[in-house]
């Protein structure tokens, strides 16, 4: 009996040890995406400029009748000339009115990809911009989703910035739109992380992410890196292993266009099971990237969530058995010292993001959604390897 009870006792111990050496370097990591997220200057438009660039945005859309109006209602407000404008719709085999919506706006391009696709593909998304492309006439190809609402300057800035930069990928931010639920505000602050490690990251040439939702490439450097040949056979990654291939072929110009008139919005999920799947579909492509910087960050964060998930139940379920005492109690505490550090630093992190985004009130609810965070990730990141997810009425194993 006491051999065990020391057995297990040294387990929790270096459980404890592990968490403290693994929150050291995401603490180290946190600071270093903060220090990158603050050192993106905020863009403008220089004053007296004539937009002369021919833009295409393509639309992937599946089932999206009840958020297809918003979103190109919005896109026809744009402050873009009309003539140098093409919005191309794609129809993913919707059984629903989607088509019916986007065929109200007489100046989009609608593309069904049931004229195009007739036998089960693996990547629906990827074959759908594929397809738009080959009759797309923009220099700059944007890519933004169905169920997005954007700002009425957001054409504008990007050709701005695009031709200042000479850029040939450029991420853009993204926000979930505001709700009431505890799964909204999760949902919120979450994404928000996400796009301050994207910012951050984008920023320093040492970490490529992106959104699909808000994204844009040269027509050129898609071609120059041959579109999404050897990653077609991937169910997601539209953004992210496109990003990363052409990121190898033109490190320089790839940027993060940090401007409030960019802001795209999108709507949170609305029950646990999307969320979750979303996530899970995020995930799978985890062990795809030609960057392995993201996958030692995306190891160092997963095995982090999961001790602190782990040192908890290996004392409620020990603790039933044997009685630790003080050297439970301490244990204990260590961890909640531990779990506290977490939070600070990742409010500390967040706080100049919710500013950008406007939503430094979300913050309040930060302490709260830590130990559901750090339950999903562990759930999302297990299943993203080694489960399936649903998507769009689809199953991906």
């Amino acid at each position: 009996l006491c051999h065990s009870l020391v057995r297990h006792t040294n387990m929790q111990l270096i459980l404890l040890l592990v968490i403290f050496v693994l929150l050291s370097g995401y603490t180290g990591l946190l600071l270093y995406y903060r220090s990158g997220w603050l050192s993106i200057p905020l863009y403008d438009i220089p004053l007296g400029e004539i937009p002369a660039t021919r833009v295409t945005i393509i639309i992937p859309a599946r089932n999206e009748e009840m958020n297809i109006t918003a979103c190109l209602t919005s896109i026809s407000l744009q402050d873009y000339p009309p003539d140098l404008l093409q919005v191309i719709v794609v129809d993913d085999h919707s059984t629903d009115n989607t088509v019916t919506m986007v065929e109200k706006f007489p100046l989009i391009t609608l593309v069904k990809l049931s004229d195009h696709v007739q036998s089960p593909i693996n990547s629906y998304k990827k074959k759908a911009i594929q397809t738009a492309l080959a009759v797309s006439n923009g220099e700059i190809i944007i890519s933004t989703d169905a169920d997005c609402v954007v700002n009425p300057f957001w054409i504008r800035t990007l050709v701005s910035f695009y031709n200042e930069r000479n850029a040939r990928f450029i991420v853009m931010p993204v926000c979930f739109s505001t709700g009431k639920t505890f799964l909204d505000k999760f949902q919120q602050l979450d994404f928000m992380s996400l796009q301050g490690i994207t910012g951050a990251g984008v920023n320093r040439k040492s970490l490529n992410m992106c959104n699909g939702a808000n994204m844009a490439y040269s027509a050129d450097a898609f071609k120059k890196v041959e579109g999404f040949k050897n990653i077609d056979h991937i169910a997601s990654g539209d953004d992210m292993l496109l990003m990363q291939k052409i990121a190898m072929e033109f490190p320089d110009d790839v940027h993060f266009l940090k401007s409030k008139d960019v802001i795209v919005q999108t709507k949170p999920m609305a029950s646990i099971s999307g969320f979750f799947n979303q996530r899970i579909r995020w995930a799978s492509k985890a062990d795809q990237y030609t960057d392995k910087r993201i996958t030692a960050v995306l190891i160092i964060v997963y095995l982090l969530n999961f001790s602190l998930l782990a040192l908890p139940v290996l004392l409620i379920f020990r603790n039933s058995t044997y009685n630790f005492g003080k050297l439970y109690m301490s244990v204990f505490q260590g961890w909640l010292l531990l779990l506290a550090l977490k939070t600070i630093t990742e409010m500390y992190f967040l706080f100049p993001v919710a500013q950008f985004f406007g939503r430094k009130k979300l913050l309040l609810w930060f302490p709260l959604a830590q130990p559901f965070h750090i339950l999903y990730t562990v759930i999302a990141g297990w299943l993203g390897k080694f489960g399936k997810y649903t998507w769009k009425g689809r199953t991906v194993k």
